[in-house]
């Protein structure tokens, strides 16, 4: 055993995750790993956003294939243990296991990186193969192609965080010359390589010329369909957690609905939803709801990706920011260029980064989590312009409604229409209901806002749920080219105050008063008019 050949702590790490309360079994996947060992096509390479569970399953495939470590006390509760070939393959191979994230103490330059990788590397062959009289002075690739000629030793590659060279700030251009030199060298064409499993967030592609690597297979989220079940959470996993939740938590605070509405919709290439997995874990072992995925590591900012491009991008972002989906087309390697300047090219980014989702051509907010993040980012960055300028206002807009003075709402809607910006064509209710949703942007902070929701015979513009006692639920109807009064007698007609019914044992102490608000807007006039009324 040694620190990257038969390292013991892929085995470590990943008994201590299955022991974990809310660990989720993926160990399928090495089914579908297996077939491929040995074969031309045995190099995988999965890119995902950070914290969707890479490194976990890099220390899967650790532990399972390696054998450093006799792991039938993991992987016989597992799922896997029920594959035709479990036993075959369990701790029956040589593994070398490189985490790329980790880095010499004192590291400033590419050389010192490295060299740590090859150094260790090599004292584990010498230590593993003391009759072959290792030259240090070798490459290690020639070196594990002379234990290969001797002894017809294959070995089993684990590479964990292949891309974060590239985040170091003591890299050059020319260090990611050489770095995607090294891989290729130690893996490219190499009868020593049993198999190869890498994983990262940025693709591979974009930096090999075509040639370098490959002989990977890259799989991403958002484009390609295998493995898509095996990193994040689906439905049904989470719903089983959910279940553990309630039953080990003394005093559960967090309801099955608000786990979705914070953590669920990202999308798989098959059109899957997907869960945030460090965020449900963190959200069900805390008994809180909070933005633990957005709150961690470096690129937690989503003003760095649009900040080049401004001007074209705020005008979609009033839209996503309201609930919509905005065409894309993804440009997945764009991920890797040094200024994201085109909206393809920044939006594409932020789906790898996990920051937008996308499916069927669009992108969109996929959850609370993230919204909270482009709603910050909406109030405090003055250089979105009008965007930033209708979200400031969005407290005195629930000031006004609350208080049913319809002149102050008004006022606030023409004072939108007359920043004259593109979203406020009103061709259609999807733009007025993008200004409307900036307008009540800070009611964010007191009401669950849900739009379309289904209620009693149709469905409604808006509901805002209360989340605190004392505070008057809202129903709001908008209508182009008609009057706010036509609205409000939708939402009697149709009985949209229902909605509350089924939500009185989810809010805290409801009064059961529900205001009814009407906008209406004319194309004709260009003027907006509100009413507002208790629902009896």
């Amino acid at each position: 055993m040694g620190l990257y050949l038969n390292s013991i702590a892929p085995y470590n790490q990943y008994k201590m995750i299955t022991e974990e309360p809310y660990f989720v079994d993926k160990s399928a996947m090495l089914e579908e790993l297996i077939p491929a060992l040995g074969r031309e096509q045995r190099f995988f390479c999965i890119t995902r956003p950070r914290r969707f569970g890479k490194t976990i399953i890099a220390n899967m495939i650790g532990a399972y294939f390696g054998r450093a470590k006799d792991s039938h006390d993991i992987f016989d509760k597992l799922e896997i243990a029920g594959a035709k070939q479990y036993s075959k393959h369990l701790n029956q191979y040589d593994v070398i296991y490189i985490d790329f994230s980790e880095i010499p103490s004192g590291c400033g330059h590419y050389k010192n990186y490295i060299s740590r990788i090859e150094n260790g590397i090599y004292q584990d062959l010498r230590a593993s193969y003391p009759e072959l009289e290792l030259d240090s002075d070798q490459a290690v690739w020639d070196i594990l192609s002379l234990i290969f000629e001797k002894t017809e030793q294959k070995f089993l590659f684990v590479i964990d965080e292949w891309d974060a060279l590239f985040y170091m700030p003591f890299i050059q251009e020319e260090d990611k010359v050489s770095y995607l030199l090294f891989l290729r060298s130690l893996l490219k064409g190499k009868s020593y390589v049993e198999f190869a499993y890498m994983t990262g967030i940025l693709p591979i592609a974009k930096y090999s010329d075509g040639s370098e690597l490959n002989m990977f297979l890259e799989y991403d989220m958002a484009t390609k369909i295998r493995f898509g079940e095996y990193f994040g959470f689906s439905e049904s996993e989470v719903d089983e957690l959910f279940e553990r939740y309630t039953e080990n938590t003394e005093k559960p605070r967090i309801g099955r609905n608000e786990l979705a509405e914070w953590y669920d919709g990202y999308h798989t290439a098959m059109g899957e939803c997907l869960y945030n997995p460090r965020s449900v874990v963190s959200a069900l072992s805390n008994n809180q709801l909070a933005g633990y995925w957005t709150g961690s590591g470096t690129y937690d900012s989503v003003f760095y990706y649009i900040k080049n491009n401004i001007e074209d991008v705020r005008d979609d972002l009033g839209l996503m920011v309201s609930g919509e989906h905005v065409e894309a087309r993804m440009q997945e390697y764009a991920a890797t260029a040094e200024e994201l300047v085109t909206k393809d090219q920044i939006y594409s980014a932020m789906v790898v980064y996990g920051l937008l989702t996308y499916e069927d051509g669009e992108v969109f907010i996929p959850n609370k989590e993230l919204m909270m993040k482009y709603e910050e980012m909406l109030m405090n960055r003055e250089s979105l312009g009008y965007v930033h300028r209708l979200a400031r206002i969005s407290s005195n807009m629930l000031k006004a409604t609350l208080a049913r003075d319809t002149k102050t709402m008004t006022e606030i809607l023409q004072y939108a229409h007359d920043t004259e910006t593109p979203i406020l064509s009103y061709n259609h209710e999807t733009e007025l209901s993008a200004v409307v949703n900036l307008v009540y942007l800070a009611a964010r902070d007191k009401y669950r806002v849900e739009r379309e929701d289904k209620a009693g015979k149709g469905f409604v513009d808006f509901i805002f749920y209360p989340k605190r006692k004392g505070q008057d639920g809202i129903i709001l109807e908008l209508k182009v080219d008609q009057t706010p009064e036509e609205a409000i007698r939708q939402i009697k007609d149709k009985g949209y105050g229902m909605r509350f019914q089924g939500k009185i044992g989810e809010l805290p102490e409801y009064t059961g008063r529900v205001l009814a608000v009407g906008i209406g807007y004319s194309r004709e006039t260009k003027e907006h008019a509100c009413k507002v009324e208790w629902l009896e």
